[in-house]
């Protein structure tokens, strides 16, 4: 009885180490040296594919747009294989928390709640919430959003600013499909990122600009865990910006330089 209660105990402890090796037991290995990376020959970020033009699904599943390209070019610097990985919004700290990807490229604001999860990079660009509503409301600034229904994407930090003005905020799991339901006559208001609501007016979405709420600087996040990567990146990023790369990219899919600070 001894013997198989030891045996049982040994096959515990075993499949515990199989389960740290898979997630966080990993993460702290590969933050001690090396790489930081999960792969030594990929650079595996994720993002959500429903931030258009930051970045989106095309027809064969793969995802394009600034937040991507940004990644591609930061695993070129890094000497390795970019591999963009799809996830919810929701989840796409969570996700790197828990070892499925080396990092988010996906337009996340720094603030002081994912703080407590993440670490950032520096700003890759700069950006900030605005007021989207149709053409003939009379909403102008947030002083006319008291008690207004105002939609926002799952998962983004517009659903605490919203909270701000409003206890009737009613989500999306993306931020066009949020505009497009303003647009087709449901809620008050949206809260978006400005570059966003702009696009998708450019693309067709009859909504207008109102206030621009307050500027927001956005970054990759990375485990708390791992500071190898978090200095590859940064060291990455400050070479794209150095030698015009990040602007490239910015002014393809903005027609300006997002990726400076303003003055």
């Amino acid at each position: 009885m001894l013997k198989r209660i030891k045996k049982m105990g040994g096959l515990w402890i075993s499949a515990a180490l199989i389960a740290c090796t898979m997630t966080g037991c990993a993460q702290s290995e590969r933050a001690e040296g090396g790489t930081g990376l999960l792969h030594d020959d990929e650079f595996v970020f994720t993002a959500s594919g429903e931030f258009r033009p930051f970045s989106y699904l095309n027809d064969d599943l793969t995802m394009s747009g600034f937040d991507i390209e940004v990644g591609n070019a930061i695993a070129q610097e890094l000497g390795v294989k970019p591999v963009a990985k799809r996830m919810k919004m929701v989840g796409l700290v969570e996700g790197v928390k828990n070892g499925r990807a080396d990092a988010a490229v996906a337009s996340l604001t720094i603030n002081e709640l994912r703080a407590k999860h993440v670490l950032f990079s520096t700003p890759y660009y700069y950006s900030g919430p605005q007021i989207f509503t149709r053409p003939d409301s009379p909403i102008q600034t947030t002083d006319d959003l008291q008690g207004k229904e105002i939609a926002v994407a799952k998962g983004t930090s517009y659903l605490d600013i919203a909270k701000r003005y409003t206890g009737n905020v009613k989500t999306y799991d993306s931020d066009i499909t949020a505009l497009q339901a303003l647009a087709d006559g449901r809620h008050d208001a949206v809260i978006t990122d400005f570059v966003t609501g702009r696009t998708s007016i450019q693309e067709g979405i009859d909504v207008e600009e109102r206030q621009l709420i307050e500027r927001s600087e956005q970054a990759i996040v990375v485990p708390t865990d791992n500071p190898v990567l978090l200095k590859r990146i940064n060291e990455a990023l400050d070479k794209l910006r150095q030698d015009g790369t990040m602007k490239r990219i910015s002014e393809k899919y903005f027609g300006e330089d997002i990726t400076t600070k303003p003055e």
